[in-house]
């Protein structure tokens, strides 16, 4: 026998008289709670802080310094896969001699799945190439500390709803392969600007050393990174709730510092495929394998923790250059010492005029009672 068809429980129909009456409050344009009872909503607070980031898009600034000849504009080109430097003149030898350190900033807007980065490369030719390179980071360390004193401008002014972020957020600095360690000049640098910027060391041109050969200089770098007391950036720890294979990329990347990277721009045809690589008579160096060089390595590193590269940049970097500025009345002026000393010269100067004043006006009164003691 066919069991007759049970009519809907009252539960059932209350389910269904709630959904239909929320869809046409819905069409009617009156406010419903689509949640859960007992769900105020919260949680959903990263997924706006989301959109409203993709929306407004993001801006790292990023600097590259080092010695000519050691790649630094190919490998920028390789890490973005952009052509930053179009238009670009390589001076003769001769012009190198008498050249000096010059700023050059070049801006490109990149898109990648709908979130834009806003990317400035500063770049600075002529550093070290002059006979005479004592002085020659000054320009550098100037430049670095004026973008400090723009933002600290446009956040203190009466408009800070679209301040533009220029400050040097990290510093790549390429390490020739040829020598054995740092040089005096490296080290002069990375010192001055150490507390200013995030320093990432970086070996150029890997593909000129062995394998033993760059694991015996990087030991080397960074022996001499802790003995003459150099901050270079460090990554963060993973967390702990984190999951295992971040976790594991993180101790792989700590460990390759300092990167030594080769960059090529050139597509050539390896094991049947196409790559970006150079090629020389005894094989080919793929510039994304991280068997043959860590190129991979540090774009992942400033990849994954750019965030925290800004974010050490505005609490350390830029908070110690505003207590300074603060310290010293807002003004590029002197340091707090030396004003003191300038205010106790000055007082003292004041007080012998005045001494002198009264000597003069003492002299002249008993001047003038001899000359009428005289006169009776």
């Amino acid at each position: 026998m066919k069991q007759p068809l049970c009519a809907p429980s009252g539960l059932q129909r209350l389910n269904t008289e709630n959904k239909m009456s929320q869809a046409d409050k819905m069409k009617q344009g009156q406010f419903t709670n689509p949640e859960t009872p007992g769900y105020v909503g919260f949680a959903n607070l990263p997924n706006q802080v989301h959109r409203k980031s993709v929306k407004k898009g993001f801006e790292f600034t990023l600097m590259v310094v080092g010695e000519s000849g050691l790649g630094k504009s190919t490998l920028i080109n390789s890490l973005f896969l952009t052509d930053l430097y179009p238009e670009r003149v390589i001076p003769g030898a001769a012009e190198k001699i008498e050249r000096t350190v010059q700023i050059e900033a070049s801006t490109v807007e990149i898109e990648e799945r709908g979130v834009k980065l806003r990317l400035t490369v500063v770049d600075t030719p002529g550093y070290g190439d002059a006979i005479n390179s004592q002085d020659c980071f000054s320009t550098i360390i100037s430049y670095i500390d004026d973008q400090f004193e723009r933002y600290l401008h446009d956040e203190s002014g009466l408009n800070r709803r679209h301040i533009v972020d220029n400050r040097v957020h990290c510093c790549f600095y390429f390490i020739s392969p040829l020598g054995h360690g740092l040089k005096p000049l490296d080290v002069q640098f990375m010192k001055a600007i150490h507390n200013k910027v995030n320093v990432v060391p970086v070996i150029a041109k890997a593909d000129t050393l062995t394998l033993r050969e760059r694991e015996r200089l990087k030991r080397r770098i960074l022996d001499e990174i802790d003995e003459h007391g150099i901050k270079i950036y460090h990554l963060p720890d993973a967390e702990s709730d984190e999951d295992e294979d971040f976790k594991e990329q993180t101790r792989i990347l700590k460990a390759s510092i300092p990167f030594a990277v080769v960059g090529s721009n050139q597509q050539i045809e390896a094991k049947g495929k196409k790559v970006r690589g150079r090629l020389y008579p005894w094989g080919v160096v793929e510039v994304e394998n991280p068997e043959h060089n860590d190129f991979l390595k540090l774009r992942t590193m400033l990849i994954t923790h750019m965030q925290d590269l800004q974010e050490v940049t505005q609490d350390l970097h830029y908070e110690n250059f505003r207590s300074d500025r603060l310290k010293r009345g807002g003004r590029n002026g002197p340091e707090p010492e030396e004003m003191d000393k300038d205010m106790i010269l000055q007082e003292k100067e004041a007080e012998l005029r005045r001494m002198q004043d009264m000597i003069t006006k003492m002299q002249a009164q008993m001047q003038k009672q001899g000359d009428g003691e005289g006169d009776v």
